[in-house]
């Protein structure tokens, strides 16, 4: 599947998650990526933050369990599931759940001027609004702070290519 500079995004993403977790074939890779663009911009989210969002959480791995309890392509715990009214064991449901998360911390994020609202977000996303709300910004954990750059890398590489 070629997916340089000037492929469709949807096949950029499939590239990606066909790279980070090859048991996906590109079929199924394209329709992952055909889903996150449209989640993506169904909740006013750029598609390459969620689709590097995922690869990290998961490599898309519907199966994908933390050892926190987390489950499926986004990592939903089961209390966040809920609240979302998210099915975490079902991609396209995990995936518009991501997005909306994922949208609405950084809409909460975007009027600071102090930080940049996508590290924000991904810190919420991954230690929680109240460990950022408590540190008044992405908290110390080094886990966070690995998180953030590790994410932003798959983030240029999808939009790079």
């Amino acid at each position: 599947m070629d997916s340089g500079r000037t492929a469709p995004l949807a096949m950029k993403v499939a590239r990606e998650v066909m790279r980070t977790n090859p048991r996906i074939g590109a079929v199924d890779a394209l329709v992952l990526g055909t889903e996150v663009l449209d989640a993506a911009r169904a909740h006013d989210l750029a598609p390459p933050f969620l689709a590097a969002t995922l690869l990290q959480e998961s490599a898309f791995d519907p199966y994908a369990v933390s050892s926190a309890g987390a489950v499926g392509i986004a990592q939903f715990t089961a209390p966040t599931a809920l609240e979302y009214g998210v099915d975490p064991w079902k991609p396209s449901s995990a995936i518009d759940g991501a997005a909306r998360v994922l949208s609405a911390y950084v809409d909460r994020y975007r009027a600071r001027d102090d930080e940049d609202p996508y590290a924000l977000a991904l810190a919420a996303y991954d230690a929680g609004p109240a460990a950022v709300a408590e540190y008044g910004g992405v908290p110390p954990y080094a886990e966070t702070r690995e998180y953030i750059v590790d994410v932003r890398d798959r983030w240029s590489r999808i939009v790079g290519r």
